[in-house]
């Protein structure tokens, strides 16, 4: 018998699953928050920067290892046969020339242009603007293989702020890493920046790497784009590897550490959609849609499939990134659960502004009924909202509070709502804002659909997909497509243990992984005839609106 370990560094937290390589039975798991990002340090979401700390990542790695083993037999650590990371992208942070992020040097340790920049941070959107403009002049357009459209959420965009706006971190830094690489460098003792072996999927989808013009950008574009960046693709990398490849073995260090053993297989990492797709059982012509604080939608396709078309508009198409031998195809929202979440911080707070001040009732009951109602916002807006026909869904919005991912990247956007009313209530306004969110999938599918990339089936997972039954079934009447729900709430985290299990020469290939330790489905949604029809004649009123929000933001910016 061996086992694996899943790891997923998700937005806010990370967890660790000890699953049984054989049949794909989790052992056990472990849920952490990052100690520093559930304080808010070093974010500003007035100026949409966001950034996490290294140690962050460190702290609840050991936390969450050392307490799923400690739930497990004894002599389940001994037979830990492989580990695997996958993390939020793009998140990159500079590093010296040992491969270290800035914020772990003592002088750097409080500096957030040191910090790994989160995938939403929107920092860089000046910076994305001027690569778009570049690479629409360039031959070849760097671009292309990213949907044509660089956006403020990826690897150049955000390293060139910070080199722009830090002349300490530009002074020091020596080269740059994606989380997820750094992850299981770290583990397996690298000790320069260039023995880091780079991901396939991070880099193809967001730092515009591509074979055909060997590697990363140029070095005449990227100076051309700002003298600034001179040197860094030396310093980088050429080749990148798909993550079923090990990138080494756990060092004595970690193995310590963790409570492991020197012989564990570390595979290459990959982003948390990429290897949740995996972990849903991705198969061609099938959508999965990993649905959370944002959405990451991800597709594979065969290399005839896709031939030589350039699908406009998405988060990229990279030859391995999702599974090898397959092009991965990649697209999203900006903002999914995070838009819920931001109507529930509206009706929140008088709650916690007057109640908590309130001298009518003592202090313990206070923080007791705070916390029960906040507890229970969503739910209720949820089951109320169920209760209105979608004959009345007059209040109409658009899903870009957080900008748009696609199709085309515009992370200059916002959000807009109309038909608001002094009859608008709270359900019918959240009602509006799941539609929306619905719609703004619904743009995502058409796009690969009218590129002529077939789907005939829709899987979701995350939190929303299995806790959400209202959110979901306005999807499938949208999308009028059944989506089936996975089973498991660790999709990621299991995905990534079909990594650490192929790495480590369990199986042969992902697919087989994929069979032995799927976990199955819990539910399935089916569009309701009556308000798919209904939700046609919607959607285009969304698309007008999205078009007068588009040309009423360009029309501002001028």
């Amino acid at each position: 018998m061996k086992f694996v370990i899943g790891l997923d560094y998700g937005s806010d937290s990370a967890r660790a699953l000890i699953v049984d390589a054989e049949n794909g039975k989790i052992l056990a798991s472990s849920v952490k928050n990052y100690p520093r990002w559930s304080e808010g340090k070093y974010c500003d979401p007035s100026i949409n920067r966001y950034r996490q700390h290294p140690q962050d990542y460190i702290d609840v790695l050991e936390a969450t290892v050392k307490e799923a083993l400690a739930q497990c037999p004894p002599g389940t650590a001994e037979r830990v046969a492989g580990i695997a990371f996958d993390t939020t992208g793009s998140t990159p942070a500079f590093t010296d020339a040992t491969g270290t992020p800035l914020a772990l040097l003592p002088e750097f340790a409080e500096n957030p242009n040191a910090m790994f920049i989160l995938w939403k941070d929107h920092t860089a959107v000046k910076e994305a603007a001027e690569i778009n403009k570049l690479c629409k002049a360039w031959d070849p357009d760097y671009s292309s293989y990213e949907g044509g459209i660089y956006s403020s959420e990826w690897f150049w965009s955000k390293a060139l702020h910070v080199l722009r706006e830090d002349r300490a971190v530009r002074e020091k830094a020596y080269s740059i890493v994606e989380y997820c690489e750094w992850l299981p460098a770290l583990i397996t003792g690298v000790k320069s920046s260039k023995d880091m072996i780079r991901s396939r999927c991070a880099n193809g989808h967001k730092a515009m790497w591509h074979e055909s013009w060997g590697g990363l950008p140029g070095e005449a574009f990227l100076t051309e784009l700002d003298p600034l960046l001179k040197g860094f693709r030396d310093r980088l990398f050429e080749k990148t590897e798909t993550a079923d490849k090990p990138v080494g073995k756990l060092s004595p260090e970690w193995a310590l550490r963790l409570g492991l053993h020197t012989g564990v297989i570390v595979a290459g990492g990959a982003f948390d959609c990429h290897m949740g797709a995996v972990g849903a059982g991705i198969t061609p012509h099938t959508l999965v849609r990993i649905i959370g604080t944002s959405t990451c939608d991800v597709m594979v396709a065969g290399y005839e499939e896709i031939g030589n078309k350039l699908i406009p508009g998405i988060c990229g198409q990279v030859d391995g990134s999702v599974i090898p031998g397959m092009i991965g195809l990649e697209a999203g929202q900006s903002g999914f659960g995070d838009i819920y979440a931001w109507f529930k911080r509206v009706l929140e707070f008088p709650l916690k502004k007057i109640l908590s001040e309130s001298a009518v009732i003592d202090a313990e009951t206070k923080t007791r009924l705070i916390e029960e109602i906040t507890g229970r916002i969503i739910p209720v807006l949820a089951e109320e909202a169920k209760k209105i026909p979608v004959s009345e869904s007059t209040i109409i919005a658009t899903d870009w509070m957080n900008g748009r991912r696609t199709p085309d990247a515009n992370q200059l956007l916002t959000g807009t709502i109309d038909g608001l009313t002094l009859g608008s209530t709270a359900p019918r306004i959240f009602r509006a804002l799941v539609e929306a969110t619905a719609f703004g999938s619904r743009a995502i599918v058409e796009r690969f659909i009218g590129e002529g990339i077939r789907i005939d089936n829709v899987i979701g997972i995350g939190g929303i997909a299995l806790k959400s039954p209202f959110v979901m079934q306005t999807l499938s009447d949208v999308l009028d497509m059944p989506i089936k729900v996975c089973k498991t709430d660790q999709a990621c985290a299991l995905g990534a243990a079909m990594f650490a299990a192929t790495a480590a020469g369990i199986y042969d290939k992902v697919e087989d992984a994929q069979k032995a330790m799927g976990s199955g489905f819990d539910k399935e949604y089916v569009p309701i005839k009556e308000n798919v029809e209904a939700y046609r004649s919607i959607y285009e009123k969304y698309k007008r609106l999205g078009e007068f929000t588009e040309q009423w933001i360009e029309g501002r910016d001028e």
